[in-house]
């Protein structure tokens, strides 16, 4: 099986690819811009092929997608934030990237086009969030994921494309050190500087799921989805921002000795106060059943954090509590 990957040098891009290589037959394609991610794989095998290109451009995506059986479109702008400040840089890759993409696809017969969407195109509902609900978007960010959902089902309608929707909740783990999601910026600020911010009072809720359950459930879509359907993908689990910020504390400071100091600061713009799914949809129709609690996965991150995500990450300019 040729598989594309999309934004395949980001976080979710590098732990999808280690898991895809472990797969009989996979020959791996990634399409990423090398503009914010782990700009090596890490780790080296011929069946992996690296394309610098920017997914605005349809000739990159064309040829980038020629001899594919599969597409996982992982690339985006994913900042909620940053997509408030500047909303036209956000919608045009998040909606006229993915029309290139599914322009790519449909010419070429693609068997399967598996779309990375956001809890943050459901938007402003009651949790736990469905596949029922009529998408509310509060940012242009989850904005663009709508209009992206909404591409991928009229193709598969339209042109009998073989695509599927699903609802990344907050995923989170190892190779994460270029995002601004909030486990990921608390454990740096925690070994950077010792201190973790929480903005608002911490009582805002959302899902954490581990890349590894997010990964299985995408190679679950790639085999088993039906065409235009679209499922929520997360943890099934509501967990306060409070409670994540504590728990990274007490792991921080039991391995290293040292006291992690915890401040608030306003509460900021385009956050919603509660956020998690039912994942009803995707256990029965996919066999989606999520493996690793938060305690473990915040584990397994903190020690590929301690090991190697400081001296690699960037200076952050803030944490998302958005869907990523």
């Amino acid at each position: 099986m040729r598989i594309l990957v999309t934004g395949g040098l980001g976080f979710i891009g590098v732990n999808l690819i280690a898991a895809l290589r472990r797969r009989p037959g996979a020959e791996i394609r990634v399409l990423d811009n090398g503009r914010a991610g782990n700009y090596q794989l890490p780790f080296g095998d011929p069946r992996i092929q690296i394309r610098l290109g920017d997914i605005l451009n349809p000739t990159v995506v064309e040829e980038a997608m020629a001899g594919a059986d599969v597409v996982v479109h992982l690339a985006a702008e994913t900042g909620i934030v940053e997509s408030v400040r500047v909303p036209r840089k956000s919608l045009q890759v998040n909606v006229e990237g993915t029309l290139n993409l599914l322009e790519a696809a449909r010419a070429q017969g693609i068997k399967r086009f598996v779309f990375a969407s956001s809890n943050a195109a459901v938007g402003a509902h009651e949790p736990p969030l469905d596949e029922s609900k009529v998408p509310a978007p509060v940012s242009p960010y989850g904005a663009g994921k709508a209009a992206g959902e909404a591409l991928v089902a009229a193709y598969a309608r339209a042109y009998r494309l073989g695509t599927v929707s699903l609802r990344f909740s907050n995923v989170y783990g190892p190779y994460s050190q270029h995002k601004g999601s909030v486990i990921a910026t608390f454990f740096q600020s925690a070994l950077g500087e010792g201190s973790l911010t929480i903005h608002g009072n911490g009582s805002q809720t959302r899902d954490f799921l581990f890349v590894d359950d997010l990964n299985e459930a995408i190679c679950l879509a790639m085999e088993r989805a039906e065409p235009g359907s679209v499922f929520q993908i997360a943890s099934g689990v509501e967990t306060p921002i409070s409670v994540v910020a504590d728990k990274i504390r007490r792991l921080v400071e039991a391995d290293l000795g040292i006291r992690i100091l915890v401040r608030h600061s306003e509460a900021r713009i385009g956050d919603v106060s509660r956020n998690f799914s039912s994942i009803a949809q995707a256990r029965a129709r996919l066999g989606f059943a999520p493996r690793i609690p938060l305690d473990e996965g915040l584990r397994r991150t903190w020690q590929w954090f301690k090991r190697v995500g400081l001296a690699q990450a960037p200076r952050m300019g803030g944490v998302s509590y958005g869907a990523e």
